[in-house]
């Protein structure tokens, strides 16, 4: 996956060289403006060497910054020698007082040694400056990279998940409708033929659209209708079966197979040894909410045997929602009076 602008190289470049620029600006922006009355010559050092020997002090300094934080804090202090970084650090800035003595002695007047008395004073509260600044650095910008790996991770790991739910979704609602087939096969219905029809085309939406991370609610209320078109094929009028499924007021987007399981649910537990068994289905999408809810009659006195495949709807879904919408949806279920009752509202934004 290609990285965002703010992240590419040449912008973490760009940004550093700004920020180094404006740091050592600051003693020329602060500086009073210069006297023209002043003599050049009472000067002890020319404004050039001056400025020749602090551009040097600057690459100095940046280099340790990045020395630091690059080499000196992950080789020593992440590996607890913390005798050896300490000694590093001073040892670089001896190196750099060598450096600027050095400088100063073969480039200015005799009389500038009491200049450089002052500037190695403010040089050591500037190299304190620069090495707080690198360990802030080093760590702040090992926590959030930390970070950005660990929510990498966690995304990934919910993509694997949410994939192995759905995976998980469709061998259940295969197993159930091939179900409905066998029944119809045994009768030798005449609604086996557009029953495999209806098969195929809900076979060809697992297939082909499912891969999708998203799908369009209109494509997914087609799906649902055509699953209960073919539960209705199955049960003729045994069953009740009130469906409403509204057009949404604007175009939606949703998980696919998120719907099925609940309306699979109610075909698979409001049937059977039910008397006057009733399924009513609603949908409506409106103001970027989704209205869901699923109703069908149940026997409370009859405890129906499990499989080892039951089950894995309602607790998939609900995961699901978990995953893809945390704290952005409303589920109720709800047994009351011989009606067993899902209530789905999702916030679609």
């Amino acid at each position: 996956m290609e990285k965002p602008w703010y992240r590419k190289k040449w912008m973490t470049v760009l940004i550093h060289a700004a920020a180094w620029a404006l740091l050592f600006s600051l003693p020329a922006l602060l500086r009073p403006s210069h006297n023209p009355n002043e003599s050049q010559a009472a000067q002890p050092v020319s404004s050039t060497t001056f400025f020749f020997i602090s551009r040097v002090s600057d690459v100095l300094l940046v280099s340790f910054f990045y020395l630091n934080a690059l080499v000196l804090i992950p080789r020593f202090l992440y590996k607890k020698k913390y005798l050896v970084y300490p000694l590093s650090v001073i040892f670089y800035f001896l190196l750099y007082v060598m450096i600027m003595w050095s400088l100063w002695v073969n480039f200015t007047k005799a009389g500038s040694h009491l200049l450089f008395k002052t500037h190695l004073v403010v040089s050591i509260f500037i190299f304190v400056f620069i090495l707080a600044c690198s360990i802030a650095y080093k760590t702040i910008r090992d926590k959030f990279i930390s970070d950005r790996i660990a929510k990498e991770k966690e995304t990934e790991h919910l993509k694997t998940e949410l994939s192995l739910l759905r995976s998980q979704a469709s061998p259940h609602f295969m197993f159930n409708v091939l179900n409905n087939m066998v029944a119809l096969a045994r009768k030798q219905s005449d609604q086996l033929e557009p029953s495999l029809i209806k098969f195929s085309s809900l076979m060809r939406y697992m297939l082909y659209e499912t891969d999708e991370e998203k799908v369009s609610l209109e494509n997914e209320e087609e799906y649902l209708q055509s699953y209960i078109d073919l539960q209705q094929q199955r049960l003729s009028k045994k069953v009740a079966i009130n469906v409403n499924l509204s057009k949404p007021d604007k175009t939606y987007e949703i998980d696919p197979m998120l719907l099925i399981p609940f309306v699979e649910n109610a075909f698979k537990h409001g049937t059977g040894f039910i008397e006057n068994p009733r399924i009513d289905i609603e949908l409506k999408a409106k103001n970027n909410i989704l209205y869901f809810r699923v109703s069908n009659s149940y026997d409370p006195e009859f405890q129906q045997v499990k499989d080892k495949a039951s089950g894995i709807g309602l607790a998939n879904v609900r995961r699901r929602l978990d995953l893809l919408h945390p704290e952005n949806y409303n589920l109720n279920i709800t047994k009351e009076t011989g009606i067993f009752t899902v209530s789905l509202q999702i916030n679609l934004v």
